[in-house]
């Protein structure tokens, strides 16, 4: 190849390369970019056919053409561990073998984000040498696997300022969902909150939680220590409307009512109050009632046409008390299966509380069970006067011995009245006249506790109190998705060895296995030496 034509084809690949890199560094250049690329192939075009006989010769030799297959295979080979490469990122499976499942996404997850009908966006603003940046995009990385309307991108916004100022980003780790019509901020990058926040996000509108008044009731703007504020910011946290109820005004129940919560009341209702949570439940309504002791007899009447007993004492916990407690603050640690309870392990503190259990038998169409219990160390006191005084101790055949049972849930096919409207019902609920199953949207959810305390400012984020109140609530509102869901934890599986077992490891894996190879080795050597 001549000089002329050396010089051409190098100024032309020059061009072109300079014209990559200038156009990858200012695309807005690209009038003037497409010429200098231009110009650089028809260089390298000139030079080539001037070049045209010399270029034959080098194409036909041997060591040519060795080179190009050498080449094209490499090609081929890369080319096909990029398309399996680029299958797998859309086609993959995880295979999660540790003890507790660590690694793999709770079965509401799955639901909620394979169900997903819209295209949601997650944004999350992490550094680049943050150490939460890896788990949480290996984390979003498997919601994406579920679903392909499911994408995230993860942003630092130390290099993104303009970003982080468009979502209000103040802390790391912050991470903005957002659909075409609407946005959720959650602060931690986990299961339970990614998850709990996808659902806020598709939910549409807000749930309204209403909250009886006018009997003495818990206020949901106390901030003193038996007061419900806290209460209500967490419900309100959890995407739900709180108002209050004056029934004795409104007469019924409003429509948008999902939950109806009476908690700790200390007059007795009206009876026509009491008529409006009838109908209400009959309705397919869902009532979260928290008894104080010794209060509000009426309701204990009501809540029996359900299958549940309030008992006419307060529980007595002896453990409590050497716990730094006082001993009318049961502790209960032991949960029912159920949806509020599910995968639940932490201890709620239920102070001054009574009893409350499932009635035997069940009226028709109810199902019902407890919730939780107090420790065997533990008894439901039916002497008043003792209480008062200060002085309790159980007595066999008065005093309900432990464990006790401190809350029940229950639903029912509630059964409308069609004959006279003041037919007389007993306890029950029970009426001569006939009846027939109510045309509603589903049976009557109900939640009985034996105290409102446990969800009162004092003890609120108490262990498990503020989660077994939240649960109660979503479930009530028949979002049982929005119950907590908890990460998976890491568990440790030591390996226990007897002494034999332990001789044997260390003779295989010290001695025999060692040995094996020094004689093997010993032995090639030795062969290599009598050959030569």
């Amino acid at each position: 190849m001549d000089r002329l034509a050396r010089f051409v084809i190098t100024t032309g690949l020059f061009l072109l390369v300079a014209g990559g890199i200038t156009y990858n560094i200012r695309p807005d250049l690209k009038a003037w970019l497409g010429s200098i690329l231009l110009l650089g192939a028809i260089l390298i075009l000139a030079g080539a056919y001037r070049s045209f006989d010399e270029i034959t010769v080098w194409l036909n030799r041997r060591s040519t053409t060795t080179g190009l297959n050498v080449a094209l295979t490499t090609i081929l080979v890369l080319g096909i561990i990029g398309l399996v490469e680029v299958i797998s990122a859309k086609h993959n499976t995880r295979l999660d073998l540790t003890a507790g499942k660590r690694y793999t996404l709770a079965d509401q997850t799955r639901k909620v984000v394979g169900g997903l009908a819209k295209d949601v966006q997650v944004t999350a603003f992490f550094r680049v040498d943050q150490a939460e940046r890896g788990p949480a995009e290996d984390l979003l990385r498997q919601y994406a696997d579920l679903s392909p309307h499911f994408r995230y991108e993860v942003v630092d916004p130390d290099r993104n300022p303009g970003r982080a100022k468009r979502y209000g980003i103040t802390t790391y780790g912050t991470t903005i969902l957002e659909t075409p019509e609407k946005e959720e901020k959650i602060a931690e990058v986990d299961e339970e909150h990614l998850t709990n926040g996808l659902l806020k996000l598709l939910r549409e509108g807000r749930r309204t939680i209403y909250f009886l008044k006018g009997h003495g009731e818990n206020e949901l703007e106390d901030g003193s220590r038996n007061g419900y504020k806290q209460a209500k910011e967490a419900i309100e946290k959890a995407n739900y409307q709180v108002k209050e109820l004056l029934l004795l005004r409104e007469r019924e129940v409003p429509q948008d009512a999902a939950v109806l919560v009476i908690s700790g009341p200390k007059r007795d209702l009206a009876e026509s109050e009491l008529q409006a949570l009838q109908t209400f439940a009959e309705q397919g309504g869902a009532l979260l009632i928290q008894l104080d002791p010794y209060a509000a007899p009426s309701l204990k009447a009501f809540v029996s046409r359900y299958g549940i007993m309030v008992g006419d004492d307060v529980i007595v916990d002896q453990y409590a008390r050497t716990m730094g407690g006082d001993y009318l603050m049961p502790i209960v640690s032991t949960y029912y299966p159920h949806a509020i309870t599910q995968n639940f392990t932490l201890a709620t503190l239920f102070p001054f509380t009574r009893s409350v259990d499932v009635a035997k038998p069940l009226p028709g169409g109810v199902t019902a069970q407890k919730l939780g219990e107090t420790g065997p160390g533990s008894w439901a006191e039916t002497n008043k006067g003792e209480l008062n005084r200060g002085k309790v101790g159980f007595e066999q055949g008065q005093d309900r011995p432990g464990p006790v049972p401190v809350g029940v849930v229950a639903t029912a096919q509630v059964k409308r009245v069609t004959g006279d409207a003041g037919a007389d019902r007993d306890a029950g609920g029970k009426s001569d006249q006939p009846s027939e199953i109510s045309n509603r949207p589903g049976p009557a959810r109900l939640v009985v506790y034996g105290t409102s305390g446990f969800a009162a400012n004092n003890f609120l984020h108490f262990s498990g109190n503020r989660d077994l109140f939240l649960n109660s609530i979503s479930w009530l509102a028949e979002e049982e998705a929005l119950i907590a869901i908890r990460p998976q934890e890491a568990t440790t599986t030591p390996i226990i060895l007897s002494a034999t077992q332990g001789r044997m490891i260390f003779w295989i894996l010290v001695v025999v296995v060692p040995g094996l190879f020094l004689i093997s080795g010993t032995s090639v050597v030795l062969g290599r030496r009598r050959s030569r």
